[in-house]
């Protein structure tokens, strides 16, 4: 073989490794443009969103069907708004539920989508009004505390 053969050759294996990476990294991702079809975003406003950022999952029944683009304080409702986009597949009622939920007991959080029963659906940058927030592990275990406290305070004394 000769040099300008064999240097082709290992050209061709090159580009064939650098576009198997594309691939697989575009599959692990799930950023390919086959799967999204036409997503429109919906907003929503929450009292404490926990550690929720940027880029979380958008889940309905376990099922990813979106991602959260935005995150912002909103100055006249003293609230966080949360702006995501949903796959255009995927449709959800105008009484849908927005929750802020965590995978496992400290894992990741993400925003669930539960669906209501409305035959109406949401357009795009609707705003969903029914929403409940992040539950703060610190917050229900000074709950927790503060309430076997006040209990303890309560009882008379023998």
């Amino acid at each position: 073989m000769s040099r300008t053969t064999l240097d082709l050759w290992v050209g061709v294996f090159v580009a064939m490794g650098i576009a198997a990476l594309l691939f697989l990294a575009l599959k692990v991702g799930s950023i390919s443009g086959s799967e999204i079809q036409s997503p429109y975003t919906l907003r929503a406003h929450f009292d404490n969103i926990g550690g929720l950022k940027v880029r979380a999952p958008v889940k309905s029944a376990g099922v990813l069907v979106g991602r959260v683009t935005e995150i912002r304080y909103d100055n006249e409702r003293y609230q966080a708004e949360v702006v995501f986009s949903v796959d255009g597949r995927y449709t959800f009622p105008t009484d849908t539920f927005a929750n802020i939920l965590t995978s496992g007991l400290l894992g990741e959080q993400y925003l669930g989508l539960d669906p209501g029963g409305e035959e109406e659906n949401l357009k795009p940058g609707a705003l969903i009004k029914k929403t409940q927030s992040a539950v703060v592990l610190e917050k229900l275990i000074s709950q927790f505390m503060f309430n076997k406290a006040a209990e303890g305070d309560a009882e008379p004394a023998k």
